[in-house]
């Protein structure tokens, strides 16, 4: 087998976010638009609500300047002028329609702020759910040695922590990003236009901040990573742990089990600690330090209009020019850049707090991407499997009815077609194979199995038994030689009808949730129930399951786990059947039946292989004494063949494995 790769949650590959954002864009344009604007009306709004603030303190200065004192805003019904943006505006002194005003400001910017979250939701849910969709059905078209070099609980990680920092990120640090950016875009230019001394200060105390979310913000996205990758292998350890729970009370290791996830749940905690420390005191630190130039901004305001000469001072320049007949409209000005002040800071603290996040974000889809990245299987076949009819004259005839018949349909290159019976003659010649190059496993493998034989492989465990079987079914590429299936190359035949053709039953039995009908028509999905019953009779599997609960409407869960091995066994050699393919591969089908099962397997196995091309792989040397052909392996290399009696006259070493092996019993 090649070596497994593990590949840490680092940092995400350079272009990711602009790729992640392309592809949300390619597949919701209008709706990430309409959060866009909703975003802009939501900051507009929070800007006039800050300047109708200023408006509204100028007003209560210049009625209590005219009034020598408080006054009733219901009844002063006057008009000032406001110089904005260098043009002049009469303003309503009357207060309660400022108040409304300023209320319709404020609907519109929760309207707007309604409006991004439910659309940007309606997005994440519909995108996370066609990218899981992208990502399961490109791994189905992914070579089995992608799945030789990844570990079963980094794959699985990508559908759980990877892919949920994804949602993170664009359910919520993409929109508080833009709007953040935009607040303090907005808010910047509003302060410059009013006071650019003042603005100054405010940039410079904002160099404090942008220090402490580069310093602490950089701490906690290392952390925040390393806990997404221990969680993941302390997932791992459960998963493990609680798969070989037997073992562990049989051999009395719960303590020592219990140490080891104690240690990993250690450094989880750890690492979630650091991560949450250094994450939790950016915002205080940062928002403190906003305090700290909110009162420097109204500390300096207040100074300078108790200066002596302030109908002299030009360094402050407002929303109107300011002197001593007009010194209302500083106060105006200054409520609305301490607003502003307030906005500008509080969302360099929101950017800061989402650093962290679309770092996480990143690393997850930057996996992701990797997964969808990877080449899929190659198929440059072009001869199918097709179903046929026969004349009496034995001339082939292609049919869409389901004859259960089949031929190959070969195309060639001067457009005629030939059609090749299916028949099952498996030829492998002078075959060289490796995992990774220049390592090869397999040396000059040569096999000829004729239709209706059993051909036999035995050996020491990594011997490249299994190895064979794989090459059969197409699932790694040769080094050197060919593999002829009914004499046609198989680099030339499509992998799906070349293993449409092959039933294989493995020694690990996979079986899916659903029920036992389900499990055994998994075979071949358009299976008639009666089908379904005849192939439980052939794996003498159909007694046991017709005295399950339901029979074979009983619904297995957790990988068959309420049936017993053999059971599940049975199971898996009843779907090998039901398949009906003209070669079987038995790759330790009887290791986890016991004695009497098997004889009762090996009927039905006799009745399976008639007819039909066999290639067994066992251990038990007593199920393939009645191979035609017997190879020995070891190393890669065949070392002896021949049928059971001449091998065992050779006394070689299939004699040693054969006495030794009735020895043991």
């Amino acid at each position: 087998m090649p070596p497994i790769k593990i590949r840490e949650r680092g940092r995400a590959k350079k272009g990711t976010m602009k790729r992640l954002v392309k592809k949300l864009f390619k597949e919701f344009p209008v709706h990430l638009i309409v959060s866009a604007i909703c975003i802009v009306f939501n900051v507009a709004a929070n800007l006039c609500s800050s300047i109708f603030s200023g408006l509204i303190a100028g007003v209560l200065t210049r009625g209590i300047i005219e009034n020598n004192g408080p006054y009733n805003p219901m009844t002063f019904d006057k008009y000032y002028t406001a110089t904005v943006f260098g043009g002049s505006f009469k303003v309503t002194t009357n207060i309660p329609i400022l108040l409304i005003i300023m209320g319709s400001i404020y609907f519109v910017g929760i309207f707007a702020a309604w409006g991004w979250n439910r659309t940007m939701a309606i997005v994440t849910q519909k995108f996370m759910n066609k990218f899981r969709k992208d990502m399961f059905l490109h791994m189905q078209d992914l070579p089995i040695k992608y799945f030789d070099t990844h570990p079963r609980g980094s794959v699985m990680s990508l559908y759980t922590n990877d892919i949920d920092t994804v949602r993170q990120f664009i359910s919520q640090s993409l929109p508080e990003f833009l709007r953040a950016s935009l607040s303090i875009l907005f808010a910047l230019i509003m302060m410059l236009i009013n006071s650019v001394w003042m603005t100054l200060i405010v940039l410079l105390g904002s160099v404090f901040m942008v220090l402490s979310t580069k310093i602490i913000g950089g701490k906690a996205s290392k952390y925040f990573i390393k806990q997404q990758m221990q969680t993941g292998i302390v997932e791992g350890n459960v998963e493990e742990s609680m798969k070989g729970l037997k073992v562990i009370k049989v051999f009395n290791h719960e303590d020592e089990s219990i140490e080891q996830f104690e240690g990993l749940n250690n450094t989880l905690k750890d690492y979630a600690t650091a991560a949450n420390i250094h994450g939790n005191i950016t915002g205080p630190i940062n928002g403190n330090i906003g305090n700290f130039i909110y009162v420097l901004t109204a500390f300096i305001a207040c100074l300078i209009l108790t200066l002596p000469g302030f109908q002299n001072l030009t360094i402050i320049k407002g929303l109107v020019a300011i002197n001593s007949e007009n010194k209302e409209a500083f106060y105006s000005m200054i409520v609305s850049f301490l607003m502003m002040t307030r906005m500008f800071s509080n969302n360099i603290t929101v950017f800061s707090q989402q650093v962290t996040f679309i770092v996480l974000g990143m690393a997850g889809a930057s996996r992701c991407f990797d997964l969808l990245d990877e080449v899929v299987e190659e198929d440059d076949g072009y001869v199918t499997l097709v179903h046929i009819k026969k004349d009496e004259d034995g001339t082939i005839h292609e049919t869409d009815e389901k004859t259960r018949l089949y031929a190959w349909k070969h195309p060639h290159g001067d457009g005629t077609l030939t059609y090749t019976e299916l028949k099952g003659d498996i030829v492998l010649d002078h075959v060289d194979f490796g995992y990774v190059q220049d390592k090869l496993v397999l040396h000059d493998i040569s096999i000829y199995a004729r239709p209706g034989q059993q051909i036999a492989l035995v050996g020491a465990t990594g011997a490249g038994k299994t190895t064979i079987t794989n090459l059969i079914n197409r699932f790694y590429p040769l080094a050197d030689g060919k593999v002829r299936y009914d004499g046609i190359n198989i680099n030339k035949i499509k992998k799906a009808d070349l293993r449409r053709s092959l039933g294989i039953v493995l020694q690990d039995v996979n079986l899916f949730t659903g029920t036992v009908m389900e499990n055994i028509r998994y075979g071949r999905l358009d299976a008639t129930d009666e089908e379904v019953y005849e192939a439980a009779k052939i794996a003498n599997a159909y007694d046991f399951i017709m005295r399950l609960p339901e029979g074979f409407n009983t619904m297995l869960t957790g990988d068959g786990a309420n049936l017993s091995q053999g059971q599940r066994q049975l199971i898996s050699i009843a779907r090998a059947a039901v398949a009906d393919a003209p070669v079987m591969i038995l790759d330790e089908a009887t290791s986890s039946i016991d004695t009497r099962t098997e004889k009762l397997v090996q009927d039905g196995m006799t009745q399976l292989m008639k007819g039909r091309t066999v290639f067994v792989i066992a251990h038990r040397l007593s199920t393939i004494q009645n191979s035609n052909a017997i190879m020995v392996l070891d190393q890669g290399r065949i070392i002896e063949r021949g049928d059971h009696d001449s091998l065992i006259a050779d006394k070689g070493t299939y004699y040693q494995l054969y006495t030794g092996a009735f020895e043991l019993e």
